[in-house]
């Protein structure tokens, strides 16, 4: 048997061609970026989520130098508003990033870690609504998924219990 999987998504050369809704969303996620703690890595993720009620949350990495200790943005942003706002579903998330090697390449588009990616997940099921995902490179490039659940496929969750 063959199993393929696939998914559409959308390519952007730059911001100015998302929604407003989304630039604002974007450049939110890109100001969370100098709020990272990341002295080991000096690679600083911001995560900015869009609410269903217009309000905008930003996550952004910390690290720790006992590695596992550290948190994604993702994950920062998700509890953050878990936590500030119950119930209150998410709509989109915008990742963005800078680090010292992002100018050897500034086309690379950052996609969550498999931790993040399950976390979305997770939100996602649980308000049974799509999340949009930003994800972002630090020359401008965009790609524009209509669903987080597509950054995991043939996933875990709480289905399979």
């Amino acid at each position: 048997m063959n199993l393929q999987v696939s998914f559409d998504y959308q390519l952007f050369d730059n911001e100015l061609d998302l929604e407003a809704s989304l630039q604002t969303l974007l450049a939110a996620a890109r100001e969370a970026t100098m709020l990272s703690y990341a002295p080991y890595s000096h690679f600083h993720v911001g995560a900015a989520l869009l609410l269903s009620n217009g309000q905008i949350v930003k996550g952004s990495n910390q690290e720790n130098a006992s590695f596992p200790a550290g948190i994604c943005a993702e994950r920062v942003a998700l509890s953050t508003a878990s936590s500030l706002y119950p119930g209150v579903k998410i709509a989109a998330i915008g990742i963005a990033y800078h680090s010292s090697a992002s100018a050897d390449l500034p086309d690379n588009i950052l996609s969550p870690c498999g931790i993040c990616r399950q976390s979305l997940l997770e939100v996602t099921d649980r308000q049974q609504e799509k999340i949009k995902v930003i994800l972002s490179s630090t020359s401008g490039k965009i790609i524009l998924l209509e669903n987080a659940a597509y950054l995991l496929p043939l996933a875990f969750s709480a289905s399979n219990l």
